[in-house]
């Protein structure tokens, strides 16, 4: 029996995911919202966790900062996401740089999410075609995986201090690090190079 998590912020989708894959295969599925990722990935640790590039909370997942990654999924699984072929390309890379290892398209058969599935719990990758050119034609990302970092939990509201302390930095490097990613962004400041980024799909 392979075990999925299924983590989406609208229970409706979520929902509808788990009932599909439990209608066609040998899947236990517990479907959650992002409040209770650690504690739900905790208790089934799943073959398998699925996820939505477009749905809000899957940045954390997808920090470029392990440690970060290890918070929400402790003990960390397989990631495999759903993507839309037109989405923003720099969320493909983040998953990619993030090490997921499977990419499906929503636009695709139901058939292609199971079978992604499969392959993913197996220790395999997959990646749908129709995603194929939506990673080249992604502008590299000009942000180290630091500063992503950093930049992500401001963009989610968080202060200095809290940044500092979730990622085990002094205030000033998170100051630094703010400041690198405006210069990098060519933004005129923070705000700027969140709005820059979050456009390109990097945070």
């Amino acid at each position: 029996m392979t075990k999925v998590l299924v983590l989406h912020s609208v229970s409706l989708v979520r929902s509808a995911l788990a009932a599909l894959l439990r209608s066609e295969g040998p899947f236990e599925v517990t479907s959650a919202a992002w409040r209770a990722a650690a504690r739900q990935a905790e208790s089934l640790r799943p073959d398998v966790t699925v996820v939505d590039l477009d749905c809000p909370g899957t940045t954390a997942v997808l920090s470029a900062d392990k440690r970060v990654d290890h918070q929400v999924l402790a003990p960390p699984s397989p990631v495999l996401v759903l993507a839309s072929s037109t989405g923003a390309p720099g969320l493909l890379h983040r998953a990619f740089r993030a090490e997921a290892r499977g990419y499906v398209d929503k636009d695709g058969s139901p058939g292609r999410l199971v079978r992604a599935v499969r392959k993913v719990a197996a220790g395999e990758r997959f990646i749908d075609a129709s995603l194929a050119s939506a990673f080249m034609e992604a502008d590299p990302v000009p942000l180290s995986p630091r500063e992503l970092s950093v930049l992500t939990r401001a963009a989610e509201g968080d202060s200095i201090a809290e940044i500092a302390r979730t990622l085990h930095l002094a205030s000033g490097t998170v100051r630094n690090y703010m400041a690198a990613a405006t210069r990098k962004t060519g933004a005129r400041n923070l705000i700027d190079a969140i709005r820059i980024s979050r456009r390109a799909g990097w945070v």
